[in-house]
Protein backbone atom coordinates (compact mmCIF):
# COMPACT_ATOMS: atom_id res chain seq x y z
CA UNK A 1 0.00 0.00 0.00
CA UNK A 2 1.35 3.53 -0.80
CA UNK A 3 2.26 6.24 1.40
CA UNK A 4 0.17 9.83 1.03
CA UNK A 5 2.53 12.28 0.84
CA UNK A 6 2.81 15.36 3.15
CA UNK A 7 1.32 18.56 1.70
CA UNK A 8 3.89 20.96 1.69
CA UNK A 9 3.38 24.83 1.14
CA UNK A 10 3.80 26.27 -2.47
CA UNK A 11 5.91 29.40 -2.00
CA UNK A 12 5.04 30.55 -5.21
CA UNK A 13 1.15 29.98 -4.66
CA UNK A 14 1.83 31.86 -0.80
CA UNK A 15 3.56 34.76 -2.93
CA UNK A 16 1.02 35.47 -5.13
CA UNK A 17 -1.72 35.17 -2.45
CA UNK A 18 0.10 37.71 -0.58
CA UNK A 19 1.04 39.76 -3.43
CA UNK A 20 1.42 43.34 -3.04
CA UNK A 21 -0.80 45.03 -5.83
CA UNK A 22 -2.04 48.81 -4.83
CA UNK A 23 -4.94 49.11 -3.33
CA UNK A 24 -5.86 44.92 -3.16
CA UNK A 25 -3.25 44.15 -0.17
CA UNK A 26 -5.91 44.03 2.41
CA UNK A 27 -8.23 41.53 -0.16
CA UNK A 28 -8.92 37.69 1.19
CA UNK A 29 -8.12 35.84 -2.09
CA UNK A 30 -9.27 32.56 -0.67
CA UNK A 31 -12.93 30.88 -0.11
CA UNK A 32 -14.14 32.67 3.49
CA UNK A 33 -16.90 30.77 5.89
CA UNK A 34 -20.37 32.54 4.92
CA UNK A 35 -21.22 33.69 8.63
CA UNK A 36 -24.93 34.45 7.34
CA UNK A 37 -25.34 30.68 7.71
CA UNK A 38 -23.50 29.99 10.63
CA UNK A 39 -20.29 28.31 8.78
CA UNK A 40 -17.28 28.48 10.73
CA UNK A 41 -13.33 27.26 10.40
CA UNK A 42 -12.48 24.17 12.27
CA UNK A 43 -9.60 21.69 12.80
CA UNK A 44 -9.92 17.93 11.66
CA UNK A 45 -8.33 16.21 14.87
CA UNK A 46 -10.06 12.28 13.95
CA UNK A 47 -10.72 10.43 10.86
CA UNK A 48 -13.40 8.26 12.40
CA UNK A 49 -14.11 6.14 9.33
CA UNK A 50 -17.48 5.83 7.14
CA UNK A 51 -17.48 9.66 5.75
CA UNK A 52 -16.96 10.66 9.76
CA UNK A 53 -14.63 13.37 10.79
CA UNK A 54 -14.33 14.80 14.63
CA UNK A 55 -13.43 18.53 14.57
CA UNK A 56 -12.36 21.47 16.64
CA UNK A 57 -14.80 24.02 15.50
CA UNK A 58 -13.52 28.05 16.30
CA UNK A 59 -16.41 28.56 18.92
CA UNK A 60 -14.27 25.74 21.04
CA UNK A 61 -17.04 23.13 20.60
CA UNK A 62 -16.24 19.55 19.61
CA UNK A 63 -18.35 18.01 16.75
CA UNK A 64 -19.00 15.31 14.79
CA UNK A 65 -18.58 16.31 10.78
CA UNK A 66 -19.71 14.38 7.99
CA UNK A 67 -17.61 14.67 4.74
CA UNK A 68 -20.28 15.03 1.81
CA UNK A 69 -19.70 12.59 -1.35
CA UNK A 70 -19.06 15.28 -3.46
CA UNK A 71 -15.95 16.44 -1.27
CA UNK A 72 -14.52 13.22 -0.51
CA UNK A 73 -14.19 12.36 -4.21
CA UNK A 74 -12.38 15.28 -5.34
CA UNK A 75 -10.17 16.62 -1.71
CA UNK A 76 -9.29 14.47 0.84
CA UNK A 77 -9.92 15.48 4.61
CA UNK A 78 -6.42 14.66 6.67
CA UNK A 79 -5.95 15.19 10.60
CA UNK A 80 -4.79 18.60 11.43
CA UNK A 81 -6.45 20.22 7.87
CA UNK A 82 -7.92 23.57 8.06
CA UNK A 83 -11.82 23.33 6.96
CA UNK A 84 -14.75 25.07 7.06
CA UNK A 85 -18.14 23.07 8.75
CA UNK A 86 -21.49 24.27 9.03
CA UNK A 87 -23.22 22.98 12.26
CA UNK A 88 -26.69 21.53 11.88
CA UNK A 89 -29.51 23.67 13.24
CA UNK A 90 -31.41 21.19 15.18
CA UNK A 91 -28.26 18.99 16.61
CA UNK A 92 -25.47 21.83 17.71
CA UNK A 93 -22.77 18.61 18.54
CA UNK A 94 -23.12 17.56 14.67
CA UNK A 95 -21.74 19.50 11.37
CA UNK A 96 -21.33 19.17 7.67
CA UNK A 97 -17.85 20.19 5.97
CA UNK A 98 -17.88 22.51 2.91
CA UNK A 99 -14.76 23.19 2.16
CA UNK A 100 -11.22 21.94 2.84
CA UNK A 101 -8.03 24.32 2.72
CA UNK A 102 -4.30 23.32 1.86
CA UNK A 103 -1.76 24.56 3.23
CA UNK A 104 -0.61 27.16 1.58
CA UNK A 105 -3.95 28.82 1.92
CA UNK A 106 -4.14 27.88 5.74
CA UNK A 107 -0.94 29.72 5.94
CA UNK A 108 -2.02 32.42 3.98
CA UNK A 109 -5.21 32.61 6.22
CA UNK A 110 -2.81 32.59 9.36
CA UNK A 111 -0.79 35.56 8.19
CA UNK A 112 -3.73 37.97 7.77
CA UNK A 113 -4.83 37.39 11.19
CA UNK A 114 -8.48 35.69 10.42
CA UNK A 115 -8.23 32.60 11.88
CA UNK A 116 -9.75 32.51 15.55
CA UNK A 117 -7.04 31.07 18.09
CA UNK A 118 -8.79 28.34 19.02
CA UNK A 119 -8.32 26.97 14.84
CA UNK A 120 -4.84 29.12 14.13
CA UNK A 121 -2.29 26.22 13.59
CA UNK A 122 0.41 28.40 12.23
CA UNK A 123 0.11 30.51 15.01
CA UNK A 124 0.98 33.66 12.73
CA UNK A 125 -1.46 36.26 13.76
CA UNK A 126 -0.22 36.19 17.88
CA UNK A 127 2.95 37.83 19.28
CA UNK A 128 5.43 35.48 20.38
CA UNK A 129 6.61 36.88 24.13
CA UNK A 130 9.53 35.96 26.14
CA UNK A 131 9.59 33.80 28.10
CA UNK A 132 9.29 34.71 32.13
CA UNK A 133 9.61 32.40 34.70
CA UNK A 134 7.88 34.39 37.28
CA UNK A 135 6.15 32.51 39.39
CA UNK A 136 9.47 29.69 39.46
CA UNK A 137 7.66 26.88 38.16
CA UNK A 138 10.42 25.31 36.24
CA UNK A 139 13.22 26.63 38.76
CA UNK A 140 14.86 23.63 40.61
CA UNK A 141 14.56 23.58 44.27
CA UNK A 142 18.49 24.34 44.80
CA UNK A 143 19.37 27.35 42.96
CA UNK A 144 22.41 27.40 44.57
CA UNK A 145 23.51 23.64 43.58
CA UNK A 146 25.71 23.36 40.54
CA UNK A 147 25.40 20.69 37.95
CA UNK A 148 28.88 19.96 38.44
CA UNK A 149 27.88 19.28 42.23
CA UNK A 150 24.50 17.33 41.19
CA UNK A 151 27.21 14.89 38.79
CA UNK A 152 29.24 14.32 41.64
CA UNK A 153 26.40 13.06 43.72
CA UNK A 154 25.34 10.98 41.36
CA UNK A 155 28.88 9.33 40.69
CA UNK A 156 28.82 8.49 44.86
CA UNK A 157 25.53 6.78 44.65
CA UNK A 158 27.12 4.71 41.71
CA UNK A 159 29.79 3.62 43.94
CA UNK A 160 27.78 2.78 46.59
CA UNK A 161 25.76 0.66 45.06
CA UNK A 162 28.52 -1.02 43.50
CA UNK A 163 30.52 -1.57 46.87
CA UNK A 164 26.64 -2.59 48.22
CA UNK A 165 26.76 -5.65 45.12
CA UNK A 166 30.32 -6.86 46.30
CA UNK A 167 29.84 -7.60 49.63
CA UNK A 168 26.27 -8.15 50.14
Amino acid sequence: MGRRREEKVDEEELARLMGNVEGESSKIRVKMPNNKVNEMFAIAEQILGGRRVTVLCADGETRMARIPGKMRRRQWVREGDLIIVWPWDFQDSKADVKHRYTKTQAMYLSRKGVLPPDVDLFGMNTQADDFDDEDGLFSSSNEEETPEEVVEEMEDDDDDDEINDLFG
